[in-house]
């Protein structure tokens, strides 16, 4: 079910509807009646980052310095 608030009432209640979201709650904010924008919640995330977890590995070219053409290029204004 689609919970639709308008502004001043999002405002006083900003804190209950935060809560209501992060519940599942989909909030719909309108001005003047229309509405204007949606609160819900950020997706889950998949925890913290692990490095190393991926299968590969960089050879000691990867750690070489750049050829001077490239390192030109970069320096190059645009």
């Amino acid at each position: 079910m689609t919970l639709t608030v308008n502004v001043h009432e999002a405002k006083t209640h900003f804190s209950r509807l935060l809560e209501q979201a992060h519940a599942g709650q989909e909030i719909i904010l309108a001005k003047a009646g229309k509405p204007y924008a949606r609160l819900m919640p950020l997706a889950p995330t998949s925890g913290r980052r692990r490095p190393g977890r991926l299968a590969g590995r960089l050879s000691d070219a990867f750690f070489e310095p750049l050829p001077e053409e490239e390192l030109a290029a970069w320096d190059e204004d645009a």
